[in-house]
């Protein structure tokens, strides 16, 4: 019998893949979470360098977050997620210029915002709600575990509140009247120009108690540190406690050592309670 040719299967083509249709009624989400395994991607904004810093550090770590760009108030903020299009925008109250809550409104229709701030004050917290924000941290309420967890949380569509918040929250749904006396008298939200503006004094940020005790930091020590984080250095630390520049560099050198920390970005990362500390 004569060679009979191979057989040859025909190709295999897998049948063409096609959306679901879009079934009416099924809302989509407005920011739907990244898929895959991209990264968070994060903008800082906060006036005070140092802290911006240290946020950057704590955050960069992460293999699931990056850190695309800071900002030193809320318009350089608005300019920043608009170039980079990021997931999440921490976002600062109290800045020069554009405060937080001027620029939030702005920002809660490019991506998510979680307020990340000294500003306690039932009033501002249900401001930033009413603006967009989809969480509130409150500095010294936190630790970075917790930061780490907020930024996922609102990147998934899920709030996020430190207890100062919270309890914020809580009072105005129960109707609290006692949360209205919390309103903080600070001009920085009702100035309506550059020149009000410029004469608002440095905003010195207070470490909670349960920060300060922490560290066994004394009294003195405490109060330097929190001039610190607001961005003084050594000369204006002298000038506002009546000291000497050298007295300055060893209570600073005392309160490296207690905190375990090597630059002022470090120690000022631990001192607001988002760094792990030993």
């Amino acid at each position: 019998m004569p060679d009979r040719p191979p057989h040859h299967a025909p190709p295999h083509h897998p049948p063409p893949h096609y959306p679901p249709p879009h079934r009416p009624g099924a809302e989509q989400p407005l920011f739907p979470p990244p898929s895959g395994p991209c990264p968070v991607r994060v903008v800082v904004a906060d006036d005070n360098p140092v802290v911006r810093a240290g946020l950057t550090a704590l955050l960069s770590g992460r293999e699931d977050i990056t850190v695309v760009a800071q900002a030193a108030d809320g318009r350089e903020a608005c300019e920043a997620a608009r170039l980079h299009r990021p997931d999440v925008v921490l976002l600062d109250v109290r800045m020069p210029g554009v405060d937080g809550l001027s620029a939030l409104p702005h920002l809660a229709r490019i991506t998510r915002v979680v307020m990340l701030t000294y500003s306690h004050e039932a009033e501002i917290v249900r401001e930033a709600l009413r603006g967009g924000a989809g969480g509130y941290l409150v500095h010294g309420e936190f630790g970075v575990e917790e930061l780490v967890s907020a930024v996922r949380d609102v990147t998934r569509g899920r709030a996020h509140f430190t207890p100062a918040a919270a309890t914020a929250v809580l009072a105005h749904l129960r109707g609290d009247a006692t949360a209205h006396a919390q309103v903080d008298p600070s001009p920085l939200f009702s100035a309506t120009s550059a020149e009000a503006l410029s004469q608002l004094q440095p905003n010195v940020r207070q470490s909670s108690p349960v920060v300060r005790a922490r560290f066994r930091l004394s009294a003195r020590e405490a109060e330097i540190m929190d001039l610190i984080v607001s961005g003084m250095n050594n000369q204006q630390i002298a000038a506002t406690c009546f000291i000497s520049e050298k007295t300055v560099k060893n209570h600073i050198n005392r309160i490296f050592a207690k905190l375990h920390s090597s630059s002022r970005s470090e120690a000022a990362a631990k001192w607001l309670g988002t760094a792990v500390t030993s």
